[in-house]
Parts: C-alpha cells; structure tokens; sequence
C-alpha cells in the first residue's frame, strides 16, 4: 500500500521545506560571519562591505523564494 499525498499536502510540504531551507541558510551566513578571521584595519572596510553585500544578497533570494 502506498500513501500518495494530495496536492495541498504537497504544497504544504514543499513550502515547509523552503521555509527549513531559508532558515538554515540564514543561520550558515550568520554562522560564516563568526567564523571569518579578523583582517588587519586596512582590509576591513571591504571585509565587512562584503559580508553586508553578501547578507543583502540572502535575503533578496530568501524573500524571493517566500513570495514564489
């Protein structure tokens, strides 16, 4: 016997799964953040200039996924 899931419970699973993907990704760019070394003062500015880009960037594609 097989279980075939309807296609709302499909839609629901999948957009439980994109919710889990969004939060782990955060959580791995919040996570890199802490793990980078520091850089001397001269290199920081675009350090951190980056890591904002970078930040910006995740969530474009996170509010992306959440309206698609």
């Amino acid at each position: 016997m097989t279980f075939t899931p309807s296609r709302a419970e499909r839609a629901e699973l999948r957009e439980d799964l994109r919710d889990y993907v969004a939060h782990l990704q955060v959580h791995m760019a919040l996570q890199f953040r802490n793990l980078v070394p520091p850089v001397s003062p001269q290199s920081q500015d675009s350090r951190e200039q980056m890591l904002g880009q970078t930040q910006a960037d995740l969530e474009k594609r996170i509010s992306r996924q959440m309206l698609g």
